[in-house]
């Protein structure tokens, strides 16, 4: 029988990585919220910190074919340290307001 908790968090971890995956924003209690049930799950030893980020990294390979290790570098886990979510929303366009021949 598969966790409750566990399976929340990747029901959580689907929902915030395809709102990122289709060029939306997510509101960052969001993802402070699952960080929070992250830390939880490793602390109450429902799964320990390594299947924790097997899981993020499997969840986050669904929703963008390709591991955080490909988006961010080999150390990608410095950058995001457990229970932090690499959860980044695509850079928008920038299109300038105003002519340069001022």
């Amino acid at each position: 029988m598969v966790n409750t908790l566990l399976r929340e968090i990747e029901l959580r971890l689907d929902a915030l990585f395809a709102q990122l995956a289709e060029g939306f924003d997510a509101p960052p209690a969001q993802r402070l919220r699952l960080e929070g049930l992250l830390e939880a799950a490793a602390l109450l030893g429902i799964a320990t910190q390594a299947e924790l980020e097997a899981v993020l990294t499997e969840r986050y390979c669904a929703a963008f074919s390709c591991s955080p290790a490909e988006d961010f570098g080999a150390q990608w886990q410095r950058l995001f340290p457990f229970p932090q979510i690499p959860a980044m929303q695509r850079r928008a366009p920038v299109v300038p307001s105003t002519s340069d021949d001022l």
